[in-house]
């Protein structure tokens, strides 16, 4: 009479036990379960239109992750043409259940549609205060505007973001575009847009803020 295989693998395996030569459990600490997330929330800088998806800079921060041995999965929840408000008509659906860190990169749109200051702080406020009621570390990336509706108007949109990172205590990226805005060589012809080199410049720019956060 001969074994089943089901029957062949039991025996091997209670073998294996009996010898002590069976896999050991999991070390503590190490990862057994869902890698945790970081969402990237924001509008056309995040979502990357006309790159391919792995050359927008949630992508490059993923591979900068990766390298520095974090097991952390960055997904790209940029949607072009967002703004602050149809980010936070999002923003649930946006936070997976193992969202670790958020980051915030929006208001582009706002400010070149002169959407009011209060009504930009206060969107941005409750998605704040919606990560943080689920212990959701955030990074805050600020961001500006031309002065199309005024110097005053430029300064207040200005003030919105070091203004929430203080009343929060959350960290900031001054500027999401640093070294990007105006620089022929990393935008694409539009001259509004990341090309791939931007976003390289991007996400090495993010990468010392955003690292802490994943530790």
């Amino acid at each position: 009479m001969t074994w089943s295989r089901s029957l062949l693998f039991a025996a091997v395996a209670v073998l294996l036990l009996a010898c002590g030569s069976a896999p050991n459990p999991a070390e503590p600490g190490e990862m057994t379960g869902p890698p945790p997330v970081v969402v990237v929330l924001g509008d056309s800088l995040t979502a990357g239109p006309g790159l391919r998806p792995e050359e927008a800079y949630p992508a490059i921060l993923q591979r900068k992750a990766r390298d520095a041995g974090y097991p952390h999965l960055i997904v790209n929840a940029g949607v072009s043409g967002d703004t602050t408000a149809d980010a936070l008509r999002r923003l649930d659906r946006a936070l997976e259940p193992d969202a670790r860190v958020l980051v915030i990169a929006l208001g582009a749109n706002d400010g070149l549609r002169h959407v009011p200051i209060a009504q930009v702080r206060n969107n941005l406020k409750q998605i704040i205060e919606r990560a943080r009621g689920r212990g959701i570390r955030m990074l805050l990336c600020g961001m500006e505007t031309p002065p199309h509706h005024g110097w005053q108007y430029t300064i207040d949109f200005h003030r919105i973001f070091p203004g929430l990172a203080s009343e929060y205590g959350i960290p900031l990226m001054p500027f999401l575009l640093t070294g990007v805005v105006g620089n022929p060589d990393l935008n694409l012809p539009d001259g509004v847009h990341p090309n791939a080199a931007g976003m390289r410049a991007i996400a090495d720019a993010m990468w010392p803020y955003l690292e802490p956060l994943l530790r």
